[in-house]
């Protein structure tokens, strides 16, 4: 008989959210598959549990050629144990091969659930979490993330986001180029350490807070673009359509194959907004961008 591969969830960051599964599956299972061999060996002192598994390092860079490995032993017979440095894996982490090869195969996954830095974040941000979309890394290069954020801006979802600290302050200055800088956000960072921190402000006010040097992992929340019916241009009431907003519309039905002028012609119409001010909003969202991508690069 196959074996079962387990997805477990580990701690974001204090050792005591490890659930008593977690616990007694690290204890008793044959092979460990973890992102970071040292962080598991340090989770299991942490947690007082003494491994007898094979540990092999799962990252990135060996998952494909691991992968193979790994459907042997669930091949004949042995529990393979999935653990990523922090969260549940497969979530911008690696395992996906791994579960999606074993499912193939028609080998048992099942999954320890646990802690989430995406749903951590997402439940401390008091931002709308009835829908929710996540987003994963942003594209590394300037100009590839700006694309990507205009495609984002007429997204009605609570957007989150995981980011390097080292380049949060020109995420946040992207994103307040494409969806507006009144856009509301949130940053969770550290989440569950000692030096937990959750700062919520617009887009713009957190860029030039992230200017300063931040530490640690960072979770970003994005507050979507709320309306209620878009083609009778009633937008919650809560929340009025901006300029900004227009313009992140005009961008999103051009990403979407129409042309720039119909979609100002068609944005401004809709929404009853004057065709002028809508043209002038998204010259002055090209001008930041261009401003932004020329001081990334």
């Amino acid at each position: 008989m196959n074996g079962t591969l387990i997805v477990a969830a580990s701690p974001i960051g204090s050792a005591d959210d490890a659930s008593p599964r977690l616990r007694s599956a690290m204890a008793r299972v044959e092979v460990i598959a973890a992102e970071d061999t040292r962080r598991l060996r340090r989770l299991a002192s942490d947690l007082d549990v003494r491994l007898s598994a094979t540990v092999v390092s799962y990252y990135d860079a060996v998952e494909q050629r691991r992968t193979k490995d790994l459907l042997e032993a669930l091949r004949s017979g042995k529990s393979v144990l999935l653990i990523s440095d922090a969260g549940m894996p497969t979530i911008s982490d690696p395992g996906y091969r791994l579960v999606a090869a074993a499912s193939q195969e028609g080998i048992r996954v099942t999954v320890l659930p646990g802690p989430s830095a995406v749903t951590a974040a997402l439940a401390v941000s008091g931002l709308p979490s009835n829908r929710f979309c996540f987003e994963g890394f942003p594209p590394r290069r300037a100009a590839e993330r700006l694309r990507r954020f205009i495609r984002l801006a007429s997204e009605p979802r609570t957007m989150v986001f995981f980011e390097s600290p080292r380049r949060l302050a020109e995420t946040l200055t992207a994103l307040a180029a494409a969806m507006g800088p009144e856009r509301r956000a949130v940053v969770c960072r550290e989440l569950t350490k000692t030096h937990e921190e959750v700062r919520r402000g617009s887009l713009q006010e957190l860029a030039e807070w992230a200017v300063q040097p931040v530490l640690g992992e960072v979770t970003l929340v994005v507050e979507g673009l709320r309306r209620t019916n878009v083609q009778k241009g009633a937008y919650d009431t809560a929340a009025p359509l901006t300029l900004a907003d227009a313009a992140s519309e005009v961008f999103a039905r051009e990403s979407a194959g129409g042309t720039r002028k119909s979609a100002i012609t068609s944005v401004a119409r809709e929404f009853g907004l004057p065709r002028r001010a809508v043209y002038n909003a998204v010259q002055n969202a090209l001008h930041d961008v261009s401003n932004t991508t020329e001081t990334a690069n």
